[in-house]
């Protein structure tokens, strides 16, 4: 089950920042993510056009913009 999904656009580079953050954590503790382009969805775009990027965890948003790392962690093994 993927536990993170992060929502962003190309050419973002708070969305790349926050796709490493993802990565690293995720990759540490073993946990699933996916990552999805909102452009691709009107529905998306609209929702989160302003917030990007846009972390769920568990099917919960978690952040926007900018992804803590120990956030991340924190509310992944609590």
């Amino acid at each position: 089950m993927t536990r993170v999904t992060l929502y962003g656009k190309p050419g973002c580079h708070l969305c790349d920042d926050a796709r490493a953050i993802v990565q690293q954590v995720c990759a540490e503790l073993g946990v699933d993510w996916s990552e999805v382009d909102i452009t691709q969805d009107d529905r998306l775009f609209t929702e989160y056009g302003e917030q990007i990027p846009v972390t769920f965890v568990d099917g919960k948003q978690h952040d926007f913009w900018r992804v803590d790392p120990a956030r991340l962690r924190k509310a992944l093994t609590s």
